[in-house]
């Protein structure tokens, strides 16, 4: 939960002046292109990446594949078919494209020929995969002979067709009970019925013979079987909300780097850790090459594959922990923390190697006081960074979320947006010794729409919160609302410490940065009226909405979204027992005191507050147990208040029609609350 920090501030206003452009609608971000990671192509000259189109009628989201000039131009799609299709990946030498592709139940790798000189696919795709259980995930071995992919399997199964009978028989099973014997019998948003993601490798050349042959359908044969890499009772890799890959392939095509848990209670372990494979010969147990107690993740050669880079944190069991950047000699072992002064944690991360010489550098994105900036770090020297951001060489300010880097020559690739844009694909010309570091949008994929959107721009201001220390907000006006957002303590991007200090004081300087913050917005603009405002928040946002019920009665309403009510029933709901662990300093029945004291639901005496409900069914981080016993509270205390219940959703409202009624509802409960 501390990874979706929310809680938003609305405060009801006299209007504001209007323009000719139209307000900012739930049907315009319906519209609104959802842009992924840019591809370069290994020459240079073009970009690939895919791209979500919201159908909100037919309520489905479908990927589709697009490129444009490395050098900028028009974007177009590149495979016109009504699949979805997403992940695109170059082979080594640009002349071919693979994909994951939903064609076909469940989804598989696809293939086709690329021409370099016109940005074209070249001849008709085909089928890589064909195993039972679906492949996705999917890298190129830089040698090209290889293709590396994910697929979730039953752990005892040997093969394909083990896996594809046991599937079968739970599908038409009458009987839908389930038995469980250990942990982690759900996660997120699904039951994991104990399968495992496993890596896979498949010849590219011979799929590609198979496809040309025709001799025998893909996947039968010895030679076009995929092979397990990491078979076990581990997932490899582990479970991800997205970013960077959790595993990679050496530059001489011979070793697999991947992330794995191989504790024995995951449930209450963040302990992931770097272990490395041959590619090829028979299968044996990865070799572990990390140390920390924390978790260490996302591999990634350098360029000669002298070094191995990789993500880690310091402490067990703690999520929000520093992600500092580790390099590993990978003749000598010996491996070094490139970030050891650098008070911020990396995100995305890339290796360059200079043009023109062997010197190898690490390019990584940081959070930093509500922006995104990038940092270099010279890896073969093993040099820190500075202990500031702003002393940092190379370091370049990008007021926006910069993430998916990819370097390629003089050329960083990444995607980038704001709170008034989505995701674009951008390219930065990077610093030489001669020149400065240039910035430029590659794609423009909903310029049209939003130039016709009234989006009122933010303003930052920082105000003394708890403990007198400084803390941000963003600021933005729109219509008969003013909105406000603090990262109030235990918010990334401001120093590890700022982000430890909400561990053991959920509702403590949180609480106090948010009331400070309201008494800042009300003293500073006098068009906001006191007597019409509302709160609303999200995961931990959802928690502080509860919080704020018993705490305080200055807000005409609130909105709860999947947040915590009860924390010792929630211990026992769910699944990622380390947060609760650590956040609370063990399991409920060792510090009772801790869960009490800081447990919405022991200050019901004191709501009185309007409280709109809103939780999602799927939800296992937190359980929909949270929302019920909120609202039944709510209403045994004839405290005003509704829920929104989702039997299909999860932790997030994903499907579109889903979605416009959450924003009706939410917006109609302020405006019943709020408005004149």
């Amino acid at each position: 939960m501390k990874c979706f920090l929310a809680v938003v501030l609305l405060f009801a206003t006299s209007a504001l002046a209007q323009n000719a452009k139209q307000p900012f609608t739930f049907e315009d971000m319906m519209k609104l292109k959802r842009v992924g990671a840019p591809v370069p192509s290994p020459d240079g000259k073009w970009v690939v990446f895919d791209c979500v189109d919201v159908d909100l009628a037919a309520n489905t989201k479908i990927s589709h594949l697009w490129i444009v000039p490395a050098a900028g131009g028009e974007s177009r799609r590149l495979n016109p078919t009504p699949n979805h299709e997403e992940r695109p990946r170059f082979s080594p030498d640009g002349k071919r494209l693979i994909w994951t592709s939903k064609a076909t139940d469940p989804t598989q790798i696809w293939m086709c020929d690329f021409d370099p000189e016109a940005g074209q696919l070249a001849g008709k795709p085909y089928q890589v995969t064909s195993i039972s259980t679906g492949a996705d995930g999917a890298i190129w071995s830089p040698d090209g002979k290889n293709i590396v992919f994910v697929s979730s399997v039953y752990p005892d199964c040997k093969d394909d067709a083990c896996n594809k009978q046991r599937d079968e028989e739970l599908k038409k099973s009458k009987v839908k009970a389930k038995i469980f014997s250990r942990l982690f019998y759900r996660h997120w948003n699904a039951f994991t019925e104990f399968k495992r993601n496993h890596l896979f490798v498949i010849s590219a050349d011979a799929a590609v013979g198979a496809f040309v042959s025709n001799a025998q359908a893909l996947g039968t044969s010895a030679s076009t079987t995929p092979r397990d890499l990491t078979p076990g009772d581990h997932d490899v890799p582990p479970f991800s909300l997205g970013g960077q890959d959790m595993y990679a392939i050496s530059p001489d095509g011979q070793e697999v780097a991947y992330t794995s848990n191989i504790d024995e209670v995951e449930a209450t372990s963040t302990n992931n850790e770097i272990f490395v494979v041959p590619i090829g010969g028979p299968a044996t147990a990865g070799k572990k090459i990390s140390t920390s107690p924390g978790a260490d993740t996302t591999p990634l050669y350098s360029p000669d594959g002298k070094y191995l880079a990789w993500r880690s944190q310091a402490r067990a069991g703690f999520e929000a922990d520093k992600w500092r950047l580790f390099v590993q000699d990978r003749q000598s072992g010996k491996t070094r923390d490139l970030t050891e002064k650098f008070d911020r944690s990396v995100g995305t991360f890339t290796w360059r190697r200079l043009p023109g010489t062997n010197t190898q550098t690490i390019l990584f994105a940081a959070e930093n006081r509500g922006n995104s900036e990038i940092f270099t770090a010279d890896a073969e020297a093993y040099l820190s960074v500075p202990q500031t951001p702003k002393e940092s060489p190379g370091v370049r300010v990008l007021p926006f979320h910069a993430d998916d880097l990819i370097a390629l020559g003089d050329a960083l690739f990444f995607s980038r947006m704001s709170i008034t844009a989505p995701n674009e694909i951008w390219r930065m010309n990077l610093p030489t010794d001669t020149t400065e570091g240039r910035d430029s949008p590659l794609t423009h994929m909903n310029d049209e729409l939003l130039s016709k959107i009234d989006m009122q721009p933010l303003e930052s201001f920082t105000f003394k919160g708890a403990n007198d220390e400084y803390v941000q907000e963003l600021f933005a006006a729109t219509g008969n609302y003013v909105v406000v957002m603090i990262n109030f303590h235990g918010s990334t991007g401001y120093g590890q410490k700022f982000t430890d200090s909400i561990s053991g004081d959920w509702g403590g300087k949180p609480f106090v940065d948010l009331m400070k913050g309201l008494d800042y917005v009300e003293k500073t603009y006098p068009f906001i009226d006191k007597n019409r405002e509302a709160a609303l928040g999200a995961s931990y946002g959802g928690y502080m909405a509860n919080w704020l019920l018993g705490h305080t009665n200055r807000f005409k309403c609130i909105v709860s979204h999947d947040g915590m009510f009860n924390a010792e029933s929630a211990y026992g709901t769910t699944e990622e027992l380390w947060f609760p662990n650590w956040e609370f300093g063990g399991p409920p029945w060792k510090k009772r005191d801790v869960y009490r004291k800081w447990s919405p639901h022991e200050y019901a005496q004191n709501f009185k507050t309007p409280t709109l409900v809103v939780h999602g069914q799927n939800d296992y981080r937190l359980d929909v147990s949270q929302g019920f016993d909120l609202f039944t509270t709510l209403q045994v205390l004839k405290v005003p208040s509704k829920m929104l219940y989702f039997p299909d959703e999860g932790h997030w409202v994903l499907k579109p029609q889903n979605s416009r009624l959450w924003y009706k509802t939410v917006n109609d409960w302020v405006d019943q609350w709020c408005k004149r």
